[in-house]
């Protein structure tokens, strides 16, 4: 569906609290957008400030090809004008109907004719893998089953703009991990633009085309999962993705593509950077040996972490504390020697005082 959603400069004030700060953003047609951050940060705000639930204070919100919100033009259409379709954390599903009224609900006041209403359940349920439960109640379901309905509603209805906030919450992780699959199926085959909500980066990392890491009621950084993951654009960025988390070491530059951390030097690309910074490595980029490596920094072992398809190592030398990730069970004891080794171009190199990526 060719209906982007457009963004200009939006603000919203709760009293004294800026919980959307001047943010301007487009999502592309056809995208998946998660809006990514800790509570508080601003996203089911801005979120609902797309949808109409929410009058901001300031900015323009335009869907496709319609200004749908403008502060300085007096345009305020509501949530049911802007051809939307919210999916919430609670399923928002009505107790006294079946699955069949559920659905049929909101395409009864578009006064749509009962074969027409019949055809839009039948495949709205089998996309979501739920057909044959036309004539259940929601307290017959789980609670998987009640979000599969929620989102067959908003199918039936046939929006250009998907909009959801954090609509796995409820469910427990197999369920999550199910229901993610699901998604991001539905999405690759409605083409519907999307916009997600959640705190949980592995949804985000699993489903979207880009994230937005907001703080604050500021977009951090906007980009696709693998960029967010491997080139962080600040140290907020950084340590919010990621588990285990990155490895974030104080230090200075010492010459030219070096860096001391205190106890031993990193090779990092130091891009003409100078004076006091913040070298970033994520556990999986760094190699680990029980025997001395050439260039390698010798560490202790302090806690070693199964999880069956991979294991994670606390070594530690001194003061300095990193986290290690190695696919499968490691073989490597507590306090242990290990060496280990750093590849520079997995390194990300951070201003200590803007706390930003340093690139070329």
């Amino acid at each position: 569906m060719d209906t982007p959603i457009i963004i200009k400069n939006l603000t919203k004030k709760f009293g004294d609290v800026v919980a959307v700060n001047n943010v301007s953003v487009t999502i592309d047609p056809g995208s998946f957008l998660t809006l990514l951050g800790p509570s508080g940060c601003g996203k089911t705000t801005l979120l609902r400030c797309i949808s109409g639930l929410e009058d901001p204070d300031d900015g323009e919100i335009i869907i496709g090809d319609k200004l749908v919100y403008s502060r300085s033009k007096g345009i305020s259409l509501p949530a049911g004008q802007r051809d939307l379709g919210l999916v919430f954390q609670n399923y928002a599903l009505w107790p006294h109907m079946n699955v069949y009224k559920n659905i049929t609900f909101a395409l009864e006041i578009q006064k749509m004719t009962k074969e027409e209403m019949d055809i839009r359940v039948k495949e709205s349920l089998k996309e979501v893998q739920m057909a044959g439960y036309e004539d259940r109640y929601p307290r017959e379901m789980s609670g998987g089953q009640q979000q599969r309905i929620a989102l067959a509603r908003m199918l039936a209805y046939r929006p250009k703009v998907f909009l959801m906030d954090e609509p796995l919450s409820n469910l427990d992780a197999r369920l999550r991990m199910d229901m993610r699959t699901e998604l991001k199926r539905l999405h690759h085959i409605s083409g519907a633009t999307t916009a997600y909500v959640t705190h949980d980066q592995i949804e985000a990392m699993t489903m979207s085309t880009k994230i937005a890491v907001m703080k604050l009621g500021v977009i951090q950084q906007m980009d696709t999962p693998d960029m967010v993951y491997h080139y962080p654009a600040n140290l907020f960025v950084a340590d919010f993705i990621g588990n285990p988390k990155v490895n974030l070491m104080p230090g200075w530059v010492t010459g030219q593509n070096l860096v001391d951390v205190g106890k031993f030097n990193i090779p990092v690309k130091t891009f003409n950077q100078t004076g006091e910074v913040v070298v970033g490595l994520r556990p999986e980029d760094i190699m680990i040996s029980t025997e001395p490596v050439d260039g390698a920094v010798e560490f202790s072992a302090y806690s070693v972490l199964p999880s069956g398809a991979d294991t994670t190592i606390i070594a530690r030398k001194g003061d300095t504390e990193l986290t290690i990730k190695e696919m499968g069970v490691s073989k490597i004891q507590m306090d242990q020697p290990v060496w280990l080794s750093f590849t520079e171009d997995a390194i990300n190199l951070y201003d200590k005082e803007t706390e930003d990526l340093i690139t070329a």
